[in-house]
């Protein structure tokens, strides 16, 4: 199971559906062009993500909106984002003393 929610994680434009829900709800057309894709596209990034049960959708008439199902992703994300950051400032401090 956490091998599975770490793949989920791999795809980049999911990561960036994730964060276009993070201060709320969007349609899928308002994702569509928040992350610049096509709507199939999407859709199928969505359906994933909705399977891992990381996002919700709510339906109101012929719209579908999207929301964040389980915040804790982004506790993932904050920890891997500060790993990679100390990682590259040291790589950086490297480099510069070269």
């Amino acid at each position: 199971m956490i091998a599975n929610r770490f793949k989920i994680l791999s795809e980049p434009l999911r990561l960036r559906i994730l964060q276009s829900l993070q201060h709320g709800e969007k349609s899928v057309n308002e994702l569509t062009e928040a992350v610049e894709t096509s709507q199939p596209n999407v859709s199928k990034h969505l359906k994933i993500l909705q399977t891992a049960g990381l996002v919700k959708r709510r339906q109101t008439g012929n719209t579908v909106y999207y929301a964040i199902a389980d915040g804790s992703i982004f506790t993932l994300c904050e920890l891997v984002c500060d790993s990679l950051e100390t990682r590259l400032k040291n790589q950086a401090q490297i480099f510069s003393s070269n």
